[in-house]
Formats: structure tokens, C-alpha cells, sequence
């Protein structure tokens, strides 16, 4: 039985990144000498255990055939005399087909560490071609790395294009997409995970509201100026590192020729197409709907604005949408830390406060919003 470190962590590592997480392979063991040496199994496709006291996960040496459509449709074969080689050579780019044995010796068959010196996304074989989710990770791994000048290579655009004729990414589960969009959120250039989408054709099958923004007959491959959506996600990137806050500033900016209930429908027919979790959906709804309340001069409309975002409850979105309005442009950090303020302030008038002053029933309700819109024209003074 033989161990190796593989994947993303010996990628990080010789790019100088923390490594966050560790994965294991192990060539020349059975599942029961696995589980006798105390590995607890958890795969229910193929053999993988999490070790008994760090909890990481190692997996059996395996190769892969292709059985059907989508990222279900594979056959796994885990054995003892699957070498590590094979196993390398069934996964999808070079950058992650790398391992490192006990002594730290690099194991590189497929040329991932010359390709990471050149900045290329290139494929390991025309297998890649039976993954869709593929197409998704290269396009987040694309929005990771554009830091450091990371590209697709062409034959491996090619092939994600030729994936795209073929119908592939129309077995894409929703749960998938929305996965690796969650992931490329969090990285320092969000907006390349859509331009590398665009780039092979899979952005129009997957995000047709953002292909739509793109002018037509231009096929987004190669460099040329952001539309203004994804323009607006680069600049969010720079002030707001919540993906939450990113996803909501991409979506407000969608659609500048549609009304507000236009866009606002636009964004819950993608929220509930790709399964977005509610508070990213509700947060961007929300940017649409109040933003000209919070950045007008009108009280009762701000106070409307608050009350429908929590701005007086614990855990309430109000700071992640002022953050959202700041992200887009929409209200400069002073008139952030001013709207912030004059909640706060509006949220110390409350039915305790007014019923020792002999306020009661429906009497007190209003006093609250008289006394709370007060304060905000006060503020905003």
C-alpha cells in the first residue's frame, strides 16, 4: 500500500497558495484492509474513507469509463492494481494531475507543473469531453487564477466548444452550476468565470440573461470590453469580497433596458432555475426594488426600504444591501455609513420606549413610524 498526496493541494503548494484542504490517494489496497486500518467509508460511487483523526480523504486508485449522459454517467474501477498513473490520468486538467509521494518527490505525468509555470488550463485527454461539470470548473478555475495571467488553452476551448454542440451541458443538474457559480463568486475575478462560459458557447445554454447582455453576432471569445453587467461584477470584486453582495450587484445590473418588475422577474426565474439559495435571491430582489428609496430623499420610502430588509432586527439584510448599493456604485461609502447611522438610530425608537409615554394600540404603531421617519429626515438633514 502506497499513499500520495494529489489534486489541488500539490497545485497550491507549487503556486506558493495556503493549502486549505488535502486529499489522498491510495494505490495497492482493498476496501476491508482500508476500513481494518480504521478508515471510516463514505463514497457511495467509488472507495473513498476519511482518515479516523484528521478526517481527510483518501480515496482508492480508480479509473472511470462513460456509461451515459452528464457527470452521473460513469462506470468506476477501484482495485489494488490500479496504478496512480492511471488514476492522474482520468482527471481533468494537467494543474490537477499532480501527486507527491511520503518523501515529497513530485509525480507529474501529464506536464501540470509546466503548464503552471505558463499559466495554461489545458486538458489531459479527449475524456475530458465525457464530463460537462468540466466546462464549469474550468471556468472557475479560470476566475481563480486570472491573477496570476492563467488561460484557457485553445484545444481545450475547442473541445468545451465541441461539448456545447453535442448537448452536454444540457445535463448539467441545477445544484452543479449554482456549486461551482458559489465557488467562482469567491474569487478575485468573478467575472472571467462567465467570459470563459461565453467563450465556448456554454454561457447562452447556462446564464442566457448574461450571454443576452453581450452585443449579437460576437462571439466573446478573446479579449474585448466586459458588458456592463459583468463590468459591474469586476468592480464589486474590488469592494465587497461577500458573494452574496456580488451575486446581487450582477444581477441588479442585468437588464438596463427592462422596469424594475421586469428585472426583478428576471432574477427569481434564475434564482429558481438554478436552485439560488434565498438569501442571494431575496438580496438582489431587494437591490432592485429599494435602491431608488434608499438613494432618494424621501423618508417614508426609506423607512418602507428598512422595514422590508431588517434594518431592525438582528440578522436582518440592511447591511449587506447598503453594501450591495456601495459595491454597484449606487451610494458612496459616507452616505453608507450615514444610512447605516440613521437606522441604528431610527431602531432605538421602539414600542417600549413610546408606551412609558402613555402610547397605546393602534396609536403606538404609528406613533413608532411618525417618531422613526422623523429621525431619518433628521439625518438625512
Amino acid at each position: 500500500m502506497k499513499i500520495y498526496l494529489v489534486g489541488g493541494a500539490v497545485r497550491d503548494k507549487l503556486l506558493g497558495l495556503p493549502v486549505t484542504e488535502r486529499d489522498w490517494v491510495v494505490v495497492g489496497a482493498t476496501p476491508e484492509e482500508m476500513i481494518e486500518l480504521g478508515f471510516i467509508p463514505v463514497g457511495k460511487d467509488f472507495p473513498v474513507f476519511l482518515h479516523p483523526k484528521t478526517k481527510e480523504e483518501y480515496a482508492l486508485a480508480r479509473t472511470e469509463r462513460k456509461t451515459g449522459h452528464g457527470y452521473k454517467g460513469f462506470a468506476f474501477h477501484a482495485s489494488p492494481d490500479v496504478t496512480l498513473e492511471q488514476d492522474l490520468h482520468r482527471r481533468d486538467l494537467t494543474i490537477n494531475a499532480m501527486a507527491e509521494d511520503e518523501d515529497g518527490t513530485l509525480i507529474d505525468p501529464c506536464g501540470g507543473q509546466d503548464d503552471l509555470q505558463i499559466g495554461m488550463l489545458r486538458h489531459i485527454s479527449p475524456a475530458f469531453a465525457e464530463d460537462p461539470v468540466r466546462i464549469l470548473r474550468v471556468a472557475r478555475f479560470a476566475a481563480r487564477f486570472a491573477p496570476y495571467g492563467f488561460r484557457v488553452a485553445h484545444g481545450t476551448n475547442a473541445l468545451m466548444r465541441k461539448m456545447v454542440r453535442e448537448g452536454e451541458v444540457d445535463y448539467l443538474v441545477p445544484e452543479r452550476v449554482w456549486a461551482e457559480l458559489h465557488k467562482a463568486l469567491q474569487t478575485d475575478a468573478p467575472q472571467r468565470f462567465f467570459t470563459v462560459l461565453r467563450g465556448c458557447g456554454a454561457l447562452a445554454v447556462l446564464f442566457p440573461e448574461i450571454d443576452r447582455e453581450y452585443p449579437q453576432g460576437e462571439d466573446g471569445h478573446g479579449k474585448r470590453e466586459l458588458p456592463g453587467a459583468l463590468a459591474a461584477l469586476e468592480r464589486a470584486a474590488q469592494v465587497s469580497k461577500d458573494p452574496a453582495v456580488r451575486f446581487a450587484v450582477l444581477m441588479q445590473a442585468l437588464g438596463r433596458d427592462l422596469d424594475d418588475t421586469q428585472r426583478i422577474a428576471q432574477v427569481e426565474a434564475l434564482a429558481e432555475r438554478l436552485k439560488v439559495p434565498r438569501a442571494f435571491s431575496q438580496l438582489a430582489v431587494a437591490a432592485i426594488r429599494d435602491s431608488d428609496a434608499i438613494t432618494g430623499e424621501d423618508p417614508e420610502a426609506l423607512l418602507k426600504a428598512m422595514e422590508n430588509n431588517g434594518a431592525f432586527r438582528q440578522n436582518g439584510r440592511w447591511p449587506a444591501l447598503l453594501e450591495t448599493l456601495a459595491a454597484a456604485g449606487r451610494i458612496d461609502p459616507p452616505r453608507q455609513r450615514q444610512l447605516a447611522a440613521a437606522a441604528q438610530r431610527a431602531a432605538q425608537i421602539n414600542a417600549a420606549q413610546l408606551a412609558g409615554e402613555g402610547v397605546q394600540g393602534k396609536a403606538l404603531g404609528d406613533a413608532i413610524r411618525k417618531a422613526r421617519i422623523d429621525a431619518l429626515r433628521e439625518a438625512q438633514a
